[in-house]
């Protein structure tokens, strides 16, 4: 106790030293970042761009599902249009054989109108609008219909193709402000801090983890994720040397033939669901919620998976995140 008050007693007296001849202790300008702290921005700066990446995929998918749609509506109205210019002509000839007694003529040509509506209204006002045959006339009104729904239809799919790609932009926008900021946190730093933030809970290269044997398409799929260990994470990649979470998953369970989408969430429906404690290896495990990661079960309580851009592919413990739910594709 005599020691402690000693040392407080010295403390003080210093201190009025100092005051006394006019020295103030320096500070530093910026004080050294706590590991702790940077870890857990890190930690939800690498999240926030991986959900975006995610959502990047999500869209990525929808506009090729639109792009399809839109393929599809457009060969509709072309047909439709080819259909609407037939039934014309023969509304026409029909018109002109009425006044003239034979095919088309001069005067046929300038009693026709070019446009499609102000033709139909022609039709209307036209004293051998009784005389024509009603079939044909009823057929080209339900083809100038039929074409105006497949218009309108192409030009709804022409406006949701550009809200996502708008979408898409922006999520990758996000993608690269969070990775940014994260790569700014880890440069203030010292190398081995980083070192260590970046390989918490990961096992960098295949010989320190060994996946349990496993045969059939499920053996595939883990020895095609598991060689992969120590490549690169980049947002949207799926191989050959460079996978997002998704990615890896996907390719990984190609090369058992069987075809998963790009993304995590997508992927959440691809199989039957499995319950934890009936996890094989092969299964694809899922993170946070809403689900914006998607790893591989490989035995032992580890999975393999594509972590972030600070890590790469690795292998982890099964709930060094949290932890969703799985499924068993195929």
């Amino acid at each position: 106790m005599l020691n402690g008050r000693k040392r407080i007693v010295t403390g003080l007296a210093g201190l009025a030293l100092a005051g006394t001849i006019g020295i103030v202790p320096s500070s530093p300008a910026q004080a050294e970042p706590d590991i702790d702290d940077v870890q857990a921005q890190v930690d939800r700066l690498f999240h926030q761009a991986e959900q975006a990446s995610e959502r990047y995929n999500d869209a990525r998918l929808e506009l090729a599902d639109l792009e399809r749609d839109l393929k599809a509506l457009r060969a509709d109205e072309r047909r439709q249009g080819s259909e609407l210019a037939s039934v014309r002509e023969d509304v026409a000839d029909s018109i002109v054989s009425q006044y003239t007694g034979q095919g088309v003529s001069a005067a046929g040509q300038v009693l026709v109108s070019d446009d499609p509506g102000s033709f139909l209204e022609q039709l209307t006002t036209m004293s051998a609008y009784n005389d024509l045959q009603g079939e044909l006339l009823g057929t080209y009104g339900t083809e100038l219909e039929a074409l105006d729904i497949r218009r309108e239809a192409t030009e709804k799919r022409v406006a949701q193709v550009s809200a996502t790609e708008e979408q898409m932009a922006a999520e990758q926008a996000a993608i690269e402000k969070k990775k940014e900021e994260a790569e700014g946190l880890l440069d203030r730093l010292k190398a081995e801090e980083r070192e260590s933030i970046l390989s918490r809970g990961t096992t960098r290269t295949p010989t320190e983890v060994k996946a349990p044997a496993a045969s059939g398409r499920a053996g595939a799929a883990i020895q095609y994720a598991m060689a992969q260990v120590g490549d690169a994470y980049v947002y949207g990649a799926a191989g050959p040397s460079a996978f997002d979470c998704s990615g890896l998953t996907m390719m990984a369970w190609a090369q058992a033939g069987v075809s998963l989408p790009h993304s995590s969430s997508a992927q959440f429906s691809s199989g039957a669901r499995v319950a934890e404690s009936d996890l094989q290896p092969g299964d694809l495990v899922f993170y946070y919620s809403p689900i914006s990661h998607v790893g591989m079960y490989i035995g032992n309580g580890m999975i393999v998976h594509a972590a972030n851009p600070g890590t790469g592919v690795v292998t982890g413990a099964l709930h060094s995140m949290p932890y969703v739910g799985a499924v068993r594709p195929g």
